[in-house]
């Protein structure tokens, strides 16, 4: 879908999950819902004369006009206010909760037996979606379906319109005012009533995973009222997005595969952040991994992901930091880079969403 640069794409939506779909099928034993998903607007065609400032075959077109045409990504699914029969009963509605960040959320709440059965309030997973920092959106079908449990599922800004830090700044501004909608007297009422502000877990799949660990980051440098010592309860590293410079352990040495990567994030930043700078290379700077505002982390990749060698890297060099939280890895073998998304309801899918159900129950 072509999109013109956005003066303001600062609407950041998410999904107070109070609970999605599978986790909630975890968390709350309930059956793993069917959603089928909106389609996708009809894409522009492209002006044949068009020069091309950047290309991700199959996802983003990126003219020098500063034209973007989206390929992946675009499809949405609507929210269900009075309950969906196919996702259990599960409410959604999208709400304004803070207008003057113009911070905007798709909220979900669980059935109401559900919430009673739980009979105190929940955790709330704040996840960042995957997609490169360029596609994607909190209501994508592949994360509606997956992101499924107390669940605020940010709608960040996206490069190449917005480059980075926009993505992290979103971020820590959905963290703030997810705190805030949390407190008894919060704007928000499903939050207010059913978020426990003292369980607030980090999350994210691929670029997303990036997004997580450095707003934990963040949390150590600037403070978020309402969250006590300044930790969030956990974070989620799903499948990370973390690359560099030079090889890391198996990964490829082509230049030509590296300079692809590279490239990806040149256009991410806008080219003001080179592939060491520690938001896409944590590995560049362990020093600072003890100030990881958590108490828990978990890391999970697989065998054939992209960015196996980095997940593995950074699980350990938090293990080695002295950061004095606890540590837990979790790797699937055979299984490619975000995989669980596609295929989500296979064996390994099921057992790696039990896994992330586990940490979130524990923190």
């Amino acid at each position: 879908m072509p999109v013109s640069p956005p003066e303001s794409s600062r609407r950041v939506l998410w999904w107070a999950a109070l609970v999605l779909a599978p986790l909630a099928a975890l968390l709350f034993q309930l059956p793993i819902p069917v959603l089928t998903p909106r389609a996708a607007e009809p894409k522009a065609a492209m002006d044949a004369g068009s020069e091309i400032e950047y290309e991700f075959p199959g996802v983003l077109r990126w003219h020098k006009s500063g034209l973007v045409e989206r390929f992946d990504g675009t499809e949405t699914v609507p929210p269900s206010p009075s309950g969906d029969p196919a996702a259990n009963g599960v409410a959604s509605k999208d709400v304004v909760l803070d207008p003057a960040a113009n911070v905007s959320a798709r909220l979900y709440l669980p059935p109401a037996a559900a919430v009673a059965e739980h009979g105190k309030k929940l955790p709330v997973v704040v996840f960042f979606h995957g997609g490169a920092f360029f596609v994607h959106t909190a209501a994508s079908p592949l994360y509606h379906r997956y992101a499924a449990t107390v669940v605020v599922s940010v709608d960040y800004r996206l490069a190449p319109e917005d480059p980075i830090p926009a993505a992290y700044d979103d971020a820590f501004a959905a963290l703030k005012a997810v705190v805030a909608a949390c407190r008894p007297d919060g704007a928000e009422p499903w939050l207010a009533a059913h978020g426990d502000a003292s369980r607030v877990v980090l999350a994210g799949d691929s670029a997303g995973a990036n997004m997580a660990h450095n707003a934990a980051m963040r949390l150590r440098k600037e403070r978020v009222d309402g969250l006590g010592d300044d930790k969030v309860s956990g974070i989620a590293l799903l499948h990370p997005y973390f690359w560099g410079k030079e090889p890391l352990g198996g990964e490829p040495a082509d230049a030509a595969v590296r300079a692809s990567f590279e490239r990806a994030w040149e256009v991410a930043c806008a080219g003001q952040l080179g592939p060491d700078h520690p938001y896409i290379n944590p590995t560049a700077s362990p020093e600072e991994w003890r100030q990881l505002g958590c108490r828990r982390v978990l890391v999970t990749t697989a065998e054939q992901c992209f960015f196996v060698e980095r997940a593995r890297a950074y699980a350990e060099g938090v293990k080695a930091c002295g950061w004095d939280g606890e540590l837990q890895v979790y790797d699937t073998q055979g299984e490619g880079h975000v995989y669980f998304l596609p295929k989500y309801d296979s064996e390994n899918a099921a057992k790696e969403l039990a896994v992330v159900a586990d940490f979130v129950r524990r923190c």
